[in-house]
């Protein structure tokens, strides 16, 4: 198995999809690093020789991924709350940002159900 940037890469696998496995690299940006290295799209890992892995290696310390990555999408998510954006106001509450509608959906932001029991009716 290859190691790229803390990260272990299924060898069985063909280059791009495989460097996917890194937080931060998707298929366009996985394509970019292989052209960068000179390496074949379609080459599955097990094949790389050690020269492909280290241009590699190379090509992807030029991005921030993992979790330097990860650290600086949470400091923005902070600024926002300290700034008390609307955008900031909503991670704060833990509600969607992005305009959607929360009275039936958004169960994966808000969490699960709190059901609040009718008000009793008066028997005479």
């Amino acid at each position: 198995m290859a190691r790229i940037a803390g990260v272990d890469i299924p060898k069985q696998k063909r280059g791009v999809i495989s460097l996917t496995y890194i937080y931060g690299i998707g298929r366009s940006r996985a394509k970019e690093i292989l052209a960068a290295a000179k390496v074949d799209e379609s080459k599955v890992v097990s094949d790389w020789s050690d020269d492909d892995i280290s241009n590699i290696r190379e090509a992807v310390g030029t991005f921030t991924i993992e979790g330097e990555l990860r650290s600086e999408i949470q400091l923005n998510i902070k600024r926002l709350m300290d700034i008390g954006c609307y955008r900031g106001i909503r991670h704060r509450a833990g509600l969607p940002l992005r305009g959607q509608r929360t009275k039936n959906n958004s169960r994966t932001r808000k969490g699960r159900r709190k059901t609040v029991a009718n008000k009793k009716k008066v028997t005479k």
